[in-house]
C-alpha cells in the first residue's frame, strides 16, 4: 500500500466560506498560542512543552470553545504539526547542526487535518467536524474524489491564493499483475536523456 494525495477544490456559499476560513484562522490561533506559551516558558527558564501528549493535555486544560468552531481533532492536528518539526530540529541540533531552528513563525491560516472516522465523505459532499454546540459544516467538492471512499485516510482543509481546497489522502494498493500479464522489463518507456 502507498499513500496518495489529491487536491480537490471546494464549492462553498458565503457562509460556508466564512466558517471554513474561521477554522483555518482558529488553527493559526492554536499555533500562535503554542509558540507564545513556549516563549514564555523559555523566558522563565522552564523547559518548553513540545511533546504531542503534553500539548494535548494543555489543550484539554484550555477547555472547549477556546478556539471558536475548531474542534479538538482539528486543534490536535495543529499540535502534531508543531511537535513533529520540534523534535526533528532537536535531533538535528543533537547531531551538531547549530543552524537548525525550532518553529517560531506565527501563521494567520494554518491547515487543519481530519483523520478517518472524524469526517464524512458522501459522493461530492464532505462534512467537517466542528466544535461542540456548532452546526455541522457540510461543503461541496468541485469534483469527485479520485479514490474509493473506503480508502480515504484523511482530509486536510487548506487555503491557497484565496481559494479553499481539501487535500484528500488515500491508501492505494500497489498495482500487481498476474504472472502471465506482467510488464516486460526489457521494454522501456519514456525519453532517453542521454
Amino acid at each position: 500500500m502507498v499513500m496518495r494525495t489529491a487536491r480537490v477544490g471546494l464549492r462553498v456559499s458565503a457562509g460556508q466560506r466564512r466558517r471554513c476560513f474561521g477554522l483555518l484562522v482558529a488553527a493559526g490561533d492554536v499555533w500562535a498560542c503554542v509558540l507564545d506559551m513556549n516563549r514564555w516558558r523559555r523566558q522563565r527558564g522552564v523547559q518548553p512543552i513540545a511533546g504531542y501528549q503534553a500539548l494535548c493535555r494543555e489543550l484539554s486544560a484550555a477547555g472547549p470553545g477556546t478556539f471558536g468552531e475548531l474542534d479538538t481533532v482539528g486543534a490536535r492536528s495543529v499540535l502534531r504539526r508543531y511537535s513533529d518539526p520540534w523534535f526533528a530540529t532537536a535531533a538535528r541540533r543533537k547531531d551538531g547542526e547549530a543552524a537548525a531552528r525550532f518553529p517560531r513563525r506565527k501563521r494567520g491560516l494554518m491547515p487543519v487535518r481530519y483523520y478517518h472516522g472524524t469526517f464524512m465523505l458522501e459522493g461530492r459532499r464532505l462534512r467537517l467536524p466542528t466544535g461542540r454546540g456548532c452546526a455541522p459544516l457540510w461543503v461541496r467538492l468541485d469534483r469527485s474524489v479520485p479514490y474509493p471512499p473506503g480508502q480515504v485516510w484523511s482530509v486536510t482543509l487548506v487555503a491557497e491564493g484565496g481559494r479553499l481546497f481539501v487535500d484528500v489522502t488515500a491508501e492505494v494498493p500497489i498495482t500487481t499483475y498476474p504472472p502471465e500479464r506482467q510488464p516486460d522489463p526489457a521494454r522501456v518507456a519514456g525519453v532517453d536523456p542521454g
